[in-house]
């Protein structure tokens, strides 16, 4: 298809493009028409645009790097846009869109800053008295137990809920269950809830969602999407994979207000939707069922969201909550991780959606899951081969040496959480895993040395929506204690950024349109203020981002 002969044609200079393409690394001139590339290189090369076409030159950017529109291949939208209605107290700090939440890293600071949040909550005349507080970010390891009891001792016949930094388990007191209709009926038959202490974790928190309604009412769920797209806008991110429509039993639902923000807002990025084994198992849904309804999915693309061919299984625990799946010897603490659905199931479903050409992904933690999961692979490959399947690893917290060697033969790929190394590896080396499997978190330098294909993501807000926080995680690895961890298994830049840009659109099957900068690709550009290649690799997280391009509109964020 040829470019039309009155096609109106914009130059974007800038100090320097870094178009990840090693052909072409760098260029000081993008010429765009519509929502394409038409031209890289410099101003000059490029005044054959302005001869032969209806040409302008766009120099808003000539002080400012250009980066491809970076990219997060696996993000939760509904959760981000759940959470951020609540206060945030964790273990790490988060700024966001809705204020700046510094961590609590003791049960002492945590009792004294949870306490002035619920205080501020019900000072605040217009809240909404059928909301109880809820608070994110909870951790055990770091605050100490906090179950009903506690919560009952410090807050009275006030409402109050606590939501684990896993996001997989919740804490509540008798006010709030009182408040939300809740007694001790929803534990029956449910290993996942221990009714006593007022906790509800992975299938039991599951049940819990449909009592807390308030969660998904339009207005506020639209008010928190809102605050997700400004959240990618923000961090420079034109691409992402929600990677777990259904989260909270209602993916048509979710979807369709999912649709609403993102089309009706016109945000400046596309978001593939990701449909999840455990909305279907939840729903009584038979693997050929689930296929049947997800491809009924796709009649309501639209240009920013849709649904693609890809589908995800959930194998092993929450690595925050410690359930993963561990090989011998486990946690070192005697405690089992935790399996997401019959292993049979899973490979039920997983076949199912692989016979019929989608990529998998699979929710891995731990190395004992890791092993399941290469063995899924193994066996689909033999009953149906299929070349180019890219099966994916989706977290990566906990991978030997050999597993990486063996995922490598089976034509398997890797999406990463950088930042578990960076939150958890210090205090898990104390009292979940042993040095020794802790500092080798999210062996990243292990992957690169088969060859691997590595995507960084965030899993928001499993780690805050940054890309560079991920890169600037994967290169220093240094730990929330400023500790120094395993540097083999760090990446260089150059790695790191490709892992946030072509090698994450590679692992989306987009790598022919974004990811890159180069002629004929989506004119998708993230505008920096600094080169990531020249700054000291501590403060890549710390870049001013100045804004995006998206399809060929410019988008500056709000306090430009």
């Amino acid at each position: 298809m040829s470019i039309s002969a009155d096609a109106k044609v914009t130059i974007f200079t800038a100090k320097k493009v870094i178009t990840m393409e090693p052909a072409s690394p760098e260029a000081y001139a993008i010429a765009v028409s519509g929502d394409k590339i038409v031209g890289i290189g410099d101003k000059e090369s490029l005044e054959v645009w302005k001869k032969n076409y209806n040409a302008k030159i766009d120099d808003r950017f000539k002080d400012k790097v250009i980066m491809p529109g970076l990219i997060d291949p696996h993000v939760h939208p509904s959760l981000p846009a759940v959470l951020t209605q609540f206060v945030f107290l964790a273990p790490d700090d988060w700024e966001l869109p809705t204020g700046t939440f510094p961590g609590a890293k003791t049960p002492q600071d945590y009792k004294a800053m949870l306490s002035k949040q619920v205080e501020a909550y019900f000072d605040d005349a217009n809240r909404d008295p059928n909301v109880p507080f809820i608070s994110w970010g909870y951790h055990g390891l770091w605050h100490g137990d906090v179950y009903r009891q506690q919560l009952n001792d410090w807050f009275g016949d006030k409402p109050v809920m606590i939501w684990h930094r896993s996001f997989h388990e919740i804490i509540g007191n008798d006010a709030a269950f009182k408040l939300l209709g809740i007694d001790e009926s929803i534990a029956k038959g449910e290993k996942d809830v221990d009714w006593q202490k007022g906790h509800f974790w992975e299938n039991g928190f599951v049940k819990m969602i449909p009592k807390m309604t308030f969660l998904l009412a339009p207005d506020r769920y639209k008010q928190g999407m809102e605050t997700f797209v400004t959240m990618m806008r923000e961090a420079g991110v034109t691409s992402a994979m929600d990677m777990g429509v259904g989260i909270f039993g209602d993916p048509i639902g979710e979807a369709k207000l999912i649709h609403t923000v993102m089309d009706s807002t016109k945000a400046p990025a596309r978001l593939v939707l990701t449909p999840i084994i455990t909305d279907f198992i939840a729903r009584g849904k038979s693997p050929e069922q689930a296929l049947q309804e997800v491809e009924q999915w796709n009649a309501n693309n639209s240009e920013r969201v849709m649904f693609d061919k890809h589908f995800k299984l959930m194998m092993d625990g929450a690595i925050y909550s410690g359930l993963s799946q561990y090989k011998f010897p486990g946690y070192i603490d005697g405690h089992q991780g935790q399996w997401m659905a019959p292993m049979e199931v899973t490979y039920q479903y997983a076949e199912t959606f692989w016979n019929a050409g989608y990529q998998l992904h699979a929710h891995t933690n731990g190395d004992a899951s890791a092993d399941a999961l290469i063995d899924i692979v193994r066996k689909l490959q033999a009953q149906g081969p299929r070349f180019d399947h890219r099966a994916t690893l989706e977290h990566f917290a906990y991978v030997t040496d050999e597993q990486i060697a063996q995922m490598h033969e089976l034509g398997m790929t890797i999406s990463a959480n950088p930042y578990y190394q960076y939150i958890l590896s210090d205090i898990y080396a104390e009292q979940w895993l042993g040095e020794d499997r802790a500092r080798n978190m999210v062996p990243l330098g292990t992957a690169r040395k088969y060859g691997m294909k590595v995507a960084l993501h965030s899993d928001c807000p499993m780690a805050p929506l940054s890309p560079l926080t991920l890169a600037w995680a994967a290169v220093n690895r240094t730990t929330i204690n400023d500790n120094e961890n395993n540097q083999y298994q760090a990446l260089s830049v150059d790695e790191a950024l490709r892992a946030i840009t072509i090698d994450a659109a590679w692992m989306m099957r987009k790598e022919s349109q974004i990811g890159s900068i180069r002629t004929g690709k989506q004119a998708d550009f993230t505008i920096l203020e600094d080169d990531p290649y020249k700054v000291d690799p501590m403060k890549i997280k710390d870049i001013n981002i100045w804004g995006v391009v998206f399809s060929g509109q410019v988008y500056p964020n709000q306090k430009q």
